[in-house]
């Protein structure tokens, strides 16, 4: 498909720059094809959902991935900033460099400030490879769990470029870039429809009787980059590593066999979940890298419902969302969106989408 069929106005004004307080207190945006659309807001969601209904959350973890640092070991030492993308061993790890063009294959780097110690000295790390796309391949001075904590030492929260070119990464996206469901270490990306949840909101929807699982999904720096091609059909996803359990599988696929819904909050949980699904519409099992590319014309086997925020023009996720609920509902959600003052991206508000044959 043409990718400027998914092009649409978004003023800069309407990307949040911090979170609503409290989380579920952000509006929430709830669309059904071919029916009105219902202004809402997040902890009213146990209200659109039945009982039996089994919401499947992200448990992973954001690491502090941006880090910032200079070249060594040359006549000059220009600035470099680096977020790291995916962990590849104990001390290698690929990430996206910028500028990318001032570092060669051999070139050293040093993270972090001179007077700030991290373990015995500054994080230094040297480049194995580079490719034409900003893309390198870090080979760091330390290894495994000293690696990991040298890393949290000098690295920053690595907010969206729409956040970070507006405003410096502070103290308070520590804690707000993280969902309450995170422990497992390795995202570089908040899975941000997750960022909504408080207690008091999972509590509503236990109460309602409507079931809560943890799948993994280790979201990308992939996920901030635009579409460039003209033709959906040449983009390249970068893959990501997820997890469901055989415990979480037969949960969902019971729940199913006996009426109720799978609701995927966020669309990293929805892409792990069919990833995992067979043809048969019944969720496996899954380990492994996904690099799945839903675009309008798929079939989906594992969701009904799909909760998720609100995404950029022209962006795989505009595209995904588009594919669930429909592409003129879509648009017409998201201009009412924009009209009706509700907020974009990472920090923003939500929506509540149901898939459109279903």
């Amino acid at each position: 498909m043409r990718t400027d069929l998914f092009d649409f106005d978004l003023p800069e004004s309407a990307i949040a720059l911090r979170p609503a307080v409290p989380r579920d207190a952000a509006k929430m945006l709830v669309v059904h094809s071919g029916k009105t659309l219902v202004d809402s807001t997040v902890r009213d969601l146990p209200n659109f959902l039945r009982t039996g209904d089994q919401l499947v959350v992200n448990d992973t973890r954001v690491i502090p991935a941006q880090l910032s640092g200079r070249r060594i070991g040359r006549e000059t030492e220009p600035k470099i900033d680096v977020t790291l993308i995916k962990r590849l061993d104990g001390s290698h790890w690929q990430a996206l460099a910028r500028p990318a063009k001032k570092l060669a294959v051999g070139d050293g780097v040093r993270f972090g400030n001179e007077g700030r110690v991290c373990l015995l000295g500054n994080l230094d790390a040297q480049v194995e490879s580079k490719d034409d796309n900003g893309e390198i391949v870090l080979s760091f001075s330390f290894h495994g769990p000293i690696l990991d904590q040298a890393i949290a030492d000098v690295g920053s929260p690595p907010l969206p470029p729409y956040i970070a070119g507006k405003r410096t990464p502070d103290n308070k996206d520590v804690v707000d870039y993280q969902t309450m469901f995170a422990v497992k270490e390795g995202a570089v990306a908040a899975p941000t429809a997750g960022l909504h949840f408080t207690p008091e909101l999972e509590a509503a929807l236990k109460a309602k009787g409507i079931g809560l699982h943890c799948v993994t999904l280790h979201v990308g720096a992939g996920t901030f980059l635009p579409v460039k091609a003209d033709d959906t059909s040449d983009h390249k996803m970068h893959s990501e590593w997820g997890e469901v359990s055989a415990q979480t599988a037969d949960a969902l696929n019971a729940a199913r066999r006996n009426g109720g819904r799978i609701v995927a909050v966020g669309t990293t949980s929805l892409r792990l979940l069919e990833s995992s699904a067979s043809d048969d519409n019944t969720i496996k099992p899954f380990s492994g890298e996904t690099a799945i590319f839903i675009t309008p014309g798929y079939r989906f086997k594992a969701v009904d419902i799909l909760m998720t925020n609100f995404h950029l023009p022209k962006s795989t996720l505009f595209m995904l969302v588009s594919a669930f609920s429909g592409l003129e509902t879509m648009k017409a959600a998201y201009a009412h969106a924009v009209a009706n003052g509700y907020r974009f991206y990472s920090y923003g508000d939500a929506s509540l989408l149901f898939r459109a044959d279903a």
